[in-house]
Order: C-alpha cells, then structure tokens, then sequence
C-alpha cells in the first residue's frame, strides 16, 4: 500500500479506525458487529456502497460480501421493494443492522466514510450516477456498456480521469481462465496476422422479469419512483413490461441486445487485438427494428461490419447462424473461438492447454481469477483494474456506432479514433448524444 500522504482513501479509513470519530454512518470498525469470523481491520477494509438492486445488483454485491477485505455500508434504490432486499440482504449477511438504505444516490455518495459504490443502473442513468460518484471522489465499479451514448461515456471517461479514481467495469470475462487463454494465444501471434475477427452476439428480446404480459400503460406501483426512474430520459407512460429488467428492450433507456452484449465479446476481441485503446475507421450496419412506438422497439436482429486497423475487419452479429456466439480471431495461421464455458481453436494442443505455456508467452495480459477482488484489491493498491474506465468506453464504441449506422438505414460512417467524432455526416454525429430531459444535465 501507499502511505497515508499519497492514498488519501487508506487514510481516510485509517483515521476512521484510530479515533472513532462518531458519524451518522454505522459503526464499521468494530469487529464484534462482524459477527463470527476474523476479518481484517477496519483501515484495511474498502467501504462500499450499492446502487441499484435489479439484475446485476444482487450479484455484484453478493460476491463484494464474500470478500473479507471489502464491507458494504450501504444501498440505494428507487423502488422500496428493492431497497429492502438489498439491506435485508447485507445485514442478514453481516448479522448485523449498520447497513443503511438510501432513496437519493446523491446523499449516499456524499457519505465521507464510503471509499466506492457499486453501480448497477439501467443504461440511461450510467452516465449521472457515475460522474456524481467520480465527482465525490469514490472508486467504481460500473456495469456495461459503459453509457448509453457515446457522448456520456467521454464524460464518464473525463470524470474518472480528473479525480484519478479507481474503475472496474462489470466485463467479467477478462477474469476468466478460458478467456484469458485465448486472448493470448492471439496477442503471442500463435494464429499468425489476424485478418478478420466473428463476434457473435444475441438477438430478439427475452422477458428476463416475466413481465411481457403487461404492456399496457398503468400508474406506477406506489413503492416505484417512477418519475425519478425516468430521470433524464423523455417521459413515457408507465408500463410494467418497459421497467425492471426490462427497460432494455426499448431506446429511451437501453440499447437492446447489442449494447447489452456489446461490453463482454467485443470487449474479449478487443483484448486479443491490443485495441484496448483502438477502434474500427468504418462502421457499416444493418438492423431489423420493431415498430418505433412498439413497448419493446430495439433491434432484433443485426450485422455490422468494422474496419479496423492492421487490415482487420470485424462483424459483429446477432441473429446470423453462421457468426457463432462468442469472440472468433481468425489469422494467416489458424484461428482461436472462445465463448462461456467453451473454447475451441485450430491447434487441437491448444485445448487441452488450461493456460499458455509459459515458454510461449512473451505477451503476458493482466491476470485476475475473481473480477470483484481485483477491484477491491485495485482500491487499495491505486494500480488499474483489469478492465478500467478506458477499456470500457472503446470496447462499446462499435457498439453505438452500429446502431447509429443502424438507425440511419445502413449508412457507412467514418470514425476518427483519436478525436472520436464522425467524418462528414452530421445527422450521425447528433446521435452521439441524447436530449436530456429538464432539469436534468450531464456534467
């Protein structure tokens, strides 16, 4: 660890521990409160906070209790029902009551003795909540994509880097064997040049909360928010189809299939390529949409062909048999497909390897076997996460760009990586962005 001058965050934990100063937070340097167990002490714990109780939510924070060196100090989220899970949950597992709810993220992250928040919001909140939690200095851990435009992701981006906070996006993959193994069989020139590059992502729509059956307007259940929900999207009619889980499926606060798978396979291609920092100077797609007014509008099925550097073309694909799910490289010498829980190549030796043979890694990528420990331990250290803020941002840029390209009928758009604007097309360029709705304003 850094010494207390140049870790203001350890510090501040530390002077928590050694003077007991009282604070409206719960006691968290006690270890009685920690029920049965040693755990290490309080200035070597990360405090956490949880915004946001849905899908990725409960999860997220689930793996964040498992781990001794991180305690969860709080959660927020808009609707009663599930603010009362999410406390439930973290005090049953702590045994004890100092876990505190919150309806305003705002006066959660104003919370002095919370080092970093967990954020685990629909699409069209990622950029508020994220810059408000840079903004008063904590660390996050932030799901994917990134943003729902390209445009809040540079200021998630620019908020990150001017208050020099730790980011670890929620791209898993990164933290796993079979996907680490092929990453740098491809990053070792094993299958030679890469000339072209599959990713194989979903299509349609899936009912994740079991609420299809309800597409009708209707008022919003009291324990809901809803008009907060909303935030700074445009306002539409409440329906129970469009909200939990599901807000995925329509524009105004998702990105469909596409931005929701976007962060994990793209993400892997990108690993393989070294284009951490990279992107494609084409962008070509085409889409098959639903009604615009449909409660569920998003893409249903899509192809979008990238240029990218080094003579590499990509396709990233959802409903296409012929693209298989996952990340495939395919080179002058062979080729390497991986997927969860799958991994396939041209070398049938390279199957069996569990990890690269050591002899043949001289390009050795960032490991890590638990992608919330790596974040926990990242905090402490002030070194970067297997995926930071970065990383994220330009694994979704295709993305958005496709859809962009989507949304205007298949037109070809020239992206400049390093000014990140569109070439000569200005009705692509005003999608870059998105109105918000009043008072709303993204720093």
């Amino acid at each position: 660890m850094k010494n207390s001058s140049s870790n203001p965050k350890l510090s501040r934990r530390r002077f928590i521990a050694l003077t007991g100063a009282a604070m409206a937070a719960p006691t968290i340097i006690t270890r009685a409160s920690w029920g049965k167990g040693a755990r290490p002490n309080a200035s070597d714990r990360v405090t956490l906070g949880v915004v946001g109780w849905g899908m990725q939510g409960p999860g997220n924070t689930a793996s964040f209790l498992d781990l001794p060196d991180c305690q969860v100090v709080a959660a927020c989220d808009l609707d009663k029902n599930h603010l009362e899970k999410a406390v439930n949950t973290v005090n049953d597992h702590y045994k004890n009551k100092d876990c505190k709810a919150y309806h305003d993220y705002h006066e959660m992250m104003a919370r002095p003795d919370i080092d970093a928040v967990m954020l685990a919001v629909p699409d069209h909140w990622h950029a508020l909540v994220a810059t408000e939690a840079a903004h008063q200095k904590k660390d996050i851990y932030g799901e994917k994509p990134l943003a729902r435009t390209i445009a809040e992701q540079q200021a998630i981006v620019k908020a990150v880097q001017k208050n020099d906070c730790i980011w670890q996006t929620g791209s898993w993959q990164r933290s796993t064997g079979n996907f680490h193994k092929a990453a740098e069989i491809v990053r070792n020139g094993l299958i030679g040049r890469v000339t072209h590059v599959e990713v194989g992502l979903p299509a349609g729509h899936h009912d994740f909360a079991g609420t299809s059956k309800f597409m009708t307007p209707s008022d919003p259940p009291p324990e809901l928010d809803y008009e907060t929900w909303i935030g700074p999207s445009k306002m539409m009619p409440y329906i129970c189809g469009r909200v939990h889980m599901n807000w995925r499926w329509n524009y105004n606060t998702g990105g469909g299939q596409l931005l929701d798978w976007i962060g994990h396979h793209c993400d892997i291609a990108h690993w393989g390529l070294d284009f951490d920092r990279s992107g494609p100077s084409e962008v070509e797609g085409h889409g098959e949409f639903p009604p615009e007014d449909a409660v569920w509008n998003t893409c249903t099925k899509y192809r979008i062909e990238l240029k990218y550097p080094n003579d590499i073309t990509m396709i990233i694909a959802g409903g296409y048999p012929e693209i298989k799910s996952g990340t495939k490289w395919i080179g002058t010498d062979g080729w390497v497909w991986v997927d969860r829980g799958q991994f396939n190549a041209s070398n049938a030796e390279w199957r069996d390897f569990k990890q690269l043979p050591e002899e043949l890694r001289k390009v050795k990528l960032y490991e890590s076997n638990n992608h919330q420990a790596n974040f926990i331990a990242c905090v402490k250290s002030r070194k970067p996460t297997i995926t930071p803020v970065e990383t994220a941002h330009h694994s979704a840029i295709p993305g958005h760009l496709g859809l962009i390209s989507m949304l205007l009928g298949g037109r070809k758009l020239k992206w400049d990586v390093a000014s990140e604007k569109i070439h000569g097309d200005k009705e692509a360029s005003k999608l870059l962005t998105r109105a918000y709705r009043p008072p709303y304003k993204l720093a």
